[in-house]
């Protein structure tokens, strides 16, 4: 497997992941599927988090142990379906601070255009992990990392739940900093740009919108 591409296939994400591809499961366990199997992929994505050595007393002795060595961690989420993700990474790390980036295509120019970015004031000092549930066409979240990098920060990770082979080629072409953190990669995109098999638009599944 190439460095860069990082698949997740634990048994409780790929069974998950089955139950959120049925088109008969609805919003709410749809929600509660999506935060579950981001909890589990952040077990993964947080596997290199530094650690240092403290000192503490137990009921027992005095012993030597270890723990996080306080770096700072960022979620930034996708909008919108981006946002189903965070709750569960928080969970894990509920000292991540979180921004929030959106974009659009321009229908002319068919170039992403950033409406929206919000990020912590300390940014440049942070490990971001940009989350998606679907990586399609790669266009999106490879825009995304760009407008996040502008911001002066340098060590970002990529997180989605189902990507396709396009997606993870044209992020890795634009970023190759950048490691990919997919829970699985399908077969193709079609016509539409819709990942096959996939799962639907991500969004609309996850509010209960078309």
């Amino acid at each position: 497997m190439e460095d860069y591409k990082r698949v997740l296939d634990h048994p409780l994400i790929q069974h998950k992941v089955s139950l959120m591809r049925d088109k008969e499961t609805g919003t709410k366990d749809f929600r509660e599927l999506l935060e579950e199997i981001s909890t589990l992929m952040a077990y993964e994505v947080t596997r290199d988090l530094p650690m240092k050595e403290i000192e503490i007393e137990t009921p027992i002795c005095r012993t030597k142990t270890r723990v996080i060595s306080g770096k700072k961690l960022a979620v930034v989420p996708i909008l919108r379906a981006g946002l189903g993700m965070v709750d569960g990474i928080t969970k894990l790390v509920p000292a991540a601070k979180v921004g929030h980036i959106g974009l659009y295509r321009d229908p002319e120019s068919l170039e992403p255009v950033e409406y929206y970015c919000k990020l912590p004031p300390d940014v440049g000092e942070r490990d971001l992990i940009v989350v998606d549930p679907m990586l399609a066409t790669g266009g999106s979240a490879s825009a995304a990392i760009t407008f996040i990098k502008r911001r002066s920060c340098k060590s970002i990770k990529l997180m989605c739940l189902i990507a396709a082979p396009e997606g993870i080629e044209k992020v890795h072409e634009d970023h190759p900093d950048v490691p990919i953190y997919v829970a699985v990669v399908d077969d193709r995109l079609n016509e539409h740009g819709y990942i096959v098999p996939g799962l639907g638009d991500a969004g609309d599944r996850l509010f209960g919108t078309k």
